[in-house]
């Protein structure tokens, strides 16, 4: 009779507890972020977890989406397609995973994206900015903004009006976003009578460009355009500087980083950029952001620190309006009107892609310095 007693209390109290169990989950909304958190591109990949779990710190203080508590399931893509492709098979086949934010680079996207899109579940992208990212399908969005017009913007205000060139040379990284961002470069420079003496580009993971700079050297331009993420735009700049050739340096935002700075050193200084995000605007929204990031990351916020914090609040915004079901997340992230975030106004096209407003940014003093 004791027997029989335990063992039925055994049962309830298992039963208690799975039923408890199946209850936490319940209360539990998981969003995927995918990232290169170790390797060349490892500030970039910190800036995104630093972000994205800061956003989600406020949304559950605030109670969480419809009650859920929000639980970020992180991995580390290194910056490598095929790894980003891996972590996208993973977080489809986990049910309790509603949506992703990532991946970094371009070319993580893009191999990710068939799957994501296969399995019908979000690919949020802070930072993919290769024009046919977002296009590629149904359930790809990317907030940043695209080389389509950030290419035109560089030519135009970085190049002409601002630095005052005549000409430009150009150095690409050789990868799906290399490719395009030489190509909508290249093609407005045509269109707005900046002469491109010579195109050169190299591979990831490339360590020395001195024979391809001196290619470029040859022709004389007045500027060089560096198509690159920090860790090659640095030893690039270092090499241009031991080559002791006086040209004006300028790239996309993909160089704005602090790990340039430090990487870079006095061969950094006068590098002018873009950003759609500045740590020193006043909006409040932007300053609590700012307070709490360098708070917990030691530094300041860069756009693609602060794109990643937005891409978790957007997402929140559209699973609290459209629910929990993957199909509907992606519908309500489609219908969002203009968001405000603290990269400013984000409103999503009909490919799922955003147009940007930029500000120029330059290294003066070894720091990032906005040019009114």
């Amino acid at each position: 009779m004791k027997r029989t007693t335990l063992i039925l209390s055994f049962i309830f109290i298992l039963t208690i507890s799975l039923s408890m169990g199946a209850l936490a989950q319940t209360d539990t909304v998981k969003i995927g972020l995918s990232a290169p958190l170790t390797g060349d591109y490892a500030e970039y990949g910190e800036n995104f977890q630093y972000s994205v779990q800061i956003a989600a710190d406020e949304i559950n203080a605030e109670g969480g989406i419809r009650g859920k508590e929000v639980e970020i399931v992180v991995r580390d893509s290194q910056g490598n397609p095929a790894q980003a492709a891996a972590i996208a098979q993973e977080f489809v086949n986990n049910q309790d995973i509603v949506a992703e934010i990532g991946d970094f680079t371009s070319t993580a996207c893009l191999a990710a994206a068939p799957i994501y899109e296969s399995a019908g579940m979000v690919q949020l992208s802070p930072t993919s900015s290769h024009p046919d990212f977002a296009p590629s399908g149904e359930y790809m969005f990317g907030i940043v903004g695209t080389q389509a017009v950030e290419g035109p913007f560089n030519v135009k205000e970085l190049a002409l009006n601002y630095l005052g060139l005549d000409s430009s040379a150009v150095i690409y990284i050789n990868n799906d976003w290399g490719v395009a961002t030489m190509e909508n470069f290249v093609a407005s420079a045509e269109r707005n009578g900046l002469e491109i003496t010579g195109t050169e580009s190299f591979m990831e993971g490339e360590t020395d460009y001195s024979a391809i700079l001196t290619n470029l050297e040859r022709d004389n331009p007045d500027g060089i355009y560096i198509a690159a993420m920090y860790q090659e735009a640095s030893q690039i700049v270092r090499e241009i500087d031991r080559m002791d050739w006086d040209v004006e340096l300028f790239g996309p935002s993909s160089v704005f980083s602090m790990e340039f700075l430090k990487l870079a050193g006095e061969a950094g200084e006068g590098f002018v950029t873009n950003t759609i995000f500045y740590w020193e605007e006043d909006r409040a929204a932007v300053q609590n952001y700012v307070e709490e990031f360098e708070k917990r990351a030691g530094r300041r916020p860069n756009l693609h620190a602060a794109v990643a914090y937005d891409s978790m609040n957007i997402l929140a915004d559209a699973i609290e309006r459209g629910g929990f079901d993957r199909s509907d997340i992606r519908d309500a992230l489609a219908e969002t009107g203009e968001y405000m975030g603290v990269t400013g106004k984000i409103k999503f096209t009909d490919a799922g892609d955003v147009v940007r407003d930029y500000l120029i940014l330059k290294v003066v003093d070894n720091d990032w310095k906005v040019i009114e």
